[in-house]
């Protein structure tokens, strides 16, 4: 499996591992709100073309996408994560995995302080997330609990602190 940035070829494959990777059993006809989703960030000005990235596999086919796009903590620049699939068949061989470090690894070499997202803390504290809220760091919605978390990179200064906000996209969700 080969993780690299995403190229405008690869965009509809890419859309289509998402809108299977969370397509309904009941609906699979229907797209998923995170294919919509999709879309909708790759048009809007928090859309970061370099933390864009996909999985191939040997052949040469996308197996799996991840993208973070520009988020705000209080008006101060920070990420937030997602969507990111993996193919079904494919899902369980660490094609998550090599696409979180090399989105996480991107991210940290562009100087970004950290990364949000909501999502299992059991999976993604094993990336180094952990509840925001212990960074003094609130979500959109209070609701989220533990599922809001956060991961620090290398120029995380403790006193980034707030509420957090996705790109627009994510507030018609």
């Amino acid at each position: 499996m080969l993780t690299r940035r995403e190229t405008p070829a690869d965009v509809p494959a890419a859309r289509a591992v998402i809108a299977a990777a969370f397509a309904g059993p009941d609906t699979p006809d229907r797209d998923p709100v995170e294919a919509t989703l999709l879309d909708a960030l790759r048009t809007c000005d928090g859309w970061l073309p370099e933390l864009s990235f996909v999985a191939a596999d040997e052949k040469g086919e996308i197996a799996g996408h991840v993208v973070c796009t520009r988020g705000h903590l209080d008006g101060a620049p920070v990420l937030g994560l997602g969507p990111i699939g993996v193919r079904p068949g494919l899902q369980r061989r660490g094609t998550g995995r090599a696409l979180m470090h090399a989105v996480l690894g991107a991210a940290d070499a562009l100087g970004e302080p950290l990364v949000a997202l909501l999502g299992s803390p059991a999976y993604y504290g094993r990336f180094g997330f952990r509840p925001a809220t212990d960074l003094g760091i609130r979500p959109p919605d209070p609701a989220w609990g533990e599922y809001f978390q956060v991961r620090t990179l290398t120029t995380y200064e403790p006193s980034l602190r707030g509420t957090f906000s996705y790109a627009k996209p994510f507030d018609d969700v």
